[in-house]
């Protein structure tokens, strides 16, 4: 007779007493979470991190004595453990934090539940319970101190020739995104000669403090798409919250209110198909790290239609789900450290 499967071991860092309290009761409605301790600030979430080897924590931004990223720096650097950021705050400080944080070690962000009584309370529990069994079958690596090793330097903003038709560059990633992003768009020049469009899985409410958290890493625009423009060189553009993010037969940016595709909306399907639909050979499409097969069926559409695909490697991938699915699938021509897509895209869009 098979054993009972050991319920996953949550450490909660949270210094309102009454946020703790619903955080618990959300966590233990699941009969395969158990709540092993409450952190009050991010020195005690350190501390009890050693002396309780939880899981997973969930992880506040604001919080006395040491703050969210103090701590998740410290705990990746220490004692590695897989952490998910939980925030309700909109405000441009606490998304740095909750950014910074992700680009430290944490591994997601769900909004903070708002009480039994909220309308949305069932839905952010359902995401906050699934983030947690997911998050915590992760196998997190040691980080090492900031400051100990240089980060990379962006590469020179040399003026790049164009070609008479430029390439478009569709980008999809999901857990571990963000940071994923950081990383290629903060090497790109401020000249790039290709614009980009991305969609990143994010909880809602947050991809425009993402946005805003790009804006000060990397040269290029950064921007939430709107409805009718056209794609231009040097800009990033990001799908917003509810809608599909789509390319019009005009090659303009459009919006769609169609179901959700794998799960989610917006699809990273929806929009590389439309894409390799409208510039054919012109695309190159990038699969980054995620959960999922999100993102397979367009970067097949893309490679069919003559464009460039790439998916992030194993080794640098914090999920390598997405770029899995794709790499066994035989729609990806080639297979890239997170390091080497920044100098790949500035060679295809030269």
């Amino acid at each position: 007779m098979d054993e009972p499967k050991r319920p996953i071991r949550v450490l909660v860092a949270e210094d309102s007493a009454v946020v703790a309290r619903v955080l618990v009761d959300v966590l233990t409605s699941d009969p395969e979470i158990e709540v092993v301790g409450i952190a009050r600030d991010g020195s005690e979430a350190i501390t009890l991190t050693k002396s309780l080897t939880p899981d997973l924590i969930t992880m506040d931004v604001r919080m006395p004595k040491v703050d969210g990223l103090v701590a998740t720096r410290k705990i990746m650097e220490e004692t590695p453990t897989p952490i998910v950021i939980v925030s309700a705050s909109v405000n441009v400080q606490d998304m740095n934090i909750t950014f910074e944080a992700l680009r430290a070690g944490a591994l997601d962000i769900i909004e903070k539940p708002r009480g039994v009584g909220h309308k949305d309370y069932e839905e952010v529990r359902g995401r906050l319970v699934r983030a947690v069994k997911l998050m915590s079958e992760i196998k997190v690596v040691r980080r090492w101190p900031e400051g100990k090793f240089r980060r990379p330097s962006r590469l020179p903003r040399a003026v790049l020739k164009r070609r008479e038709e430029g390439r478009v560059v569709f980008i999809g990633c999901s857990t571990g995104g963000p940071a994923a992003l950081e990383a290629i768009l903060g090497r790109l020049p401020a000249h790039f000669a290709a614009p980009i469009v991305v969609v990143q899985h994010i909880a809602p409410g947050f991809i425009g403090g993402l946005v805003e958290w790009l804006s000060h890493v990397t040269p290029l625009k950064v921007k939430i798409a709107e409805v009718g423009e056209t794609p231009a060189a040097g800009t990033v553009y990001f799908a917003g919250d509810a809608y599909h993010l789509v390319i019009d037969a005009g090659g303009r940016l459009a919006l769609d209110d169609g179901p959700p595709e794998r799960g989610h909306k917006p699809a990273i399907d929806r929009l590389l198909t439309t894409g390799a639909s409208v510039w054919g050979g012109r695309c190159i499409g990038i699969l980054l790290t995620g959960m999922g097969m999100d993102g397979v069926d367009g970067l097949r559409e893309i490679r069919h239609a003559g464009g460039r695909t790439i998916a992030q490697d194993e080794k640098t991938s914090v999920i390598y789900g997405m770029p899995k699915e794709a790499v066994a699938a035989g729609v990806v021509d080639k297979v890239s450290a997170l390091t080497d897509i920044g100098p790949e895209l500035i060679a295809l869009t030269a």
